[in-house]
């Protein structure tokens, strides 16, 4: 009977040990889309939160180790992943106070993004990291097989941390999204705490595990309640933020969509089809460039604002739309009034692969995709993308990309680094702004590059076209800025340096 006993404690641990491998994956992962409303998606952010999560395990297995030492004894490997549970399940409670406190201070966002992730991801990622080292000393009985029960257990938690990956980033965040799936995290790392030794802190464990369960069905009633008014979705890419509200300036009623704080990636009038924002009207100035456009090509879906416009405006034309998310399909076809039809052709994958593959030839490319902070996909920004661009184009095709930037000054780093990159291909590039007459302002910036040499005329007798021509920048733009390559596109750091 005892024999039994001791077979099942060594299966235990091997249990624990894998899971827990898994769930610190699961949690690094879903760090990001935590933090994403609240301080973005960009590189600095990831930086941030790998570079705490590996020094907070680093620290884990330092201490567990010399707490393994002292003192090793199941009792106090169930505590360690209790609180484990504890602080895995507060980060859910705690990121709004947390985050919101730190704005008080008004960091630049990758100091905040370090901060948050050291406020909210740390503790738990800390006790996480003790585990393995302790289940070492646990598991050890003799010195001559000491190398061998380390190996076999960190292979076993690798393993764990593998299948946490995958399964977090294939499956479980799109299907239960980031809220739920820090609930389950925490009820598994309850319950491997349990199997470790069920008495330990038993009545705490108790209060613990109904805590959650309640706070759960709280959250699910929640979520459901917010289908009136905001409503927070996971997908593959993205985590989402809809939102009903009111247009100050038109007095309109509208829906907006966010993927991150630095501002709104999608909006649409809810009784009316007109365009909401203003940038999205300056794509119609395509027509003015060519007059027969045909087939068309558009870089980023998102809420499908400008392909809807399109095909209302040129009834015979077809449009392409590469939107690397299929889950921001789906919300455009269920908040967004996105239809299906035969001249729209939608393709889910990463527009640079689509442009690397692609045979079509477009009468014009539009572009309008955006990751964190406004910024766009560097993979896209670069010599070797302009090419493709270049290459899928008619030979009097057009390109029209919206920018977030500035034309001059620091602020119009990334503009001009832009521009100098479209002038390896196209012989005619042209800027328009939109929000603002001041060069030095970020704003949304049109830039317009023509594949023939043909000069185009800047007036037109369409009025409304008439009025987008007249915001062609006329002033010199500095050449004061290196092309941008695969090896070379430090497209965040313009970013953040026009902060």
């Amino acid at each position: 009977m005892q024999g039994s006993s001791k077979a099942l404690r060594k299966y235990a641990l091997e249990f624990i040990v894998f899971i827990s491998g898994a769930v610190v994956m699961a949690y690094e992962l879903l760090g990001s889309r935590m933090l994403a409303p609240y301080v973005g998606t960009s590189i600095y952010v990831w930086t941030s939160l790998i570079g705490v999560i590996l020094g907070s395990l680093s620290l884990g297995y330092h201490l567990g180790g010399r707490i393994a030492d002292k003192k090793a004894e199941w009792r106090i490997f169930s505590a360690i992943i209790f609180f484990a549970a504890i602080f895995m399940g507060l980060t859910v409670f705690m990121k709004n106070v947390v985050v919101n406190f730190i704005h008080i201070f008004n960091f630049r966002p990758e100091y905040t993004a370090l901060i948050a992730s050291l406020l909210l991801f740390a503790p738990a990622s800390v006790l996480l990291g003790a585990i393995s080292p302790y289940s070492v000393k646990l598991r050890i009985t003799n010195l001559e097989s000491s190398a061998a029960t380390v190996g076999n257990l960190y292979a076993i938690s690798t393993v764990g941390s593998i299948v946490g990956t995958f399964a977090a980033g294939f499956f479980m965040i799109p299907f239960f999204g980031t809220t739920k799936l820090i609930f389950f995290m925490s009820i598994a790392l309850f319950l491997l705490s349990m199997i470790a030794y069920p008495k330990t802190l038993f009545k705490l464990k108790l209060l613990f595990i109904t805590m959650l369960l309640c706070l759960l069905l709280i959250e699910e009633a929640s979520f459901i309640y917010a289908q009136k008014g905001i409503t927070d979705i996971d997908t593959p890419y993205n985590r989402v933020r809809i939102e009903y509200g009111y247009d100050q300036q038109s007095k309109r009623e509208t829906i907006v969509l966010y993927t991150d704080p630095f501002g709104v990636q999608s909006a649409m009038y809810l009784h009316d089809d007109e365009l909401v924002f203003e940038y999205t009207k300056y794509f119609r100035l395509a027509k003015h460039f060519k007059a027969n456009i045909n087939k068309a090509l558009m870089i980023g879906g998102c809420g499908y604002s400008y392909p809807k416009d399109f095909l209302n405006k040129f009834p015979s034309a077809t449009m392409d739309v590469v939107e690397i998310d299929p889950g921001m399909t789906q919300i455009a076809q269920k908040y967004f009034k996105l239809e299906m039809n035969d001249r729209l052709n939608i393709f889910h994958e990463d527009a640079r692969i689509f442009l690397n593959r692609t045979e079509n030839r477009y009468d014009v490319i539009y572009g309008d995709a955006f990751n964190s902070f406004l910024s766009v996909p560097y993979h896209l920004t670069t010599k070797e993308a302009i090419e493709k661009i270049h290459k899928a184009l008619k030979s009097d095709g057009l390109v029209i990309q919206n920018i977030e930037s500035a034309i001059d000054g620091k602020k119009g780093e990334f503009l001009r680094a832009e521009i100098a990159t479209y002038k390896e291909y196209f012989p005619q590039v042209y800027v328009f702004r939109v929000d603002s007459e001041n060069g030095t302002e970020a704003q949304n910036v049109i830039l317009v590059a023509l594949k023939n040499n043909q000069k185009p005329l800047f007036v037109s007798d369409d009025e409304e076209l008439n009025t987008y021509l007249q915001s062609l920048w006329k002033e010199k733009i500095q050449t004061d800025m290196p092309v941008i390559t695969d090896d070379y596109a430090p497209v965040e750091y313009y970013k953040f340096r026009s902060i």
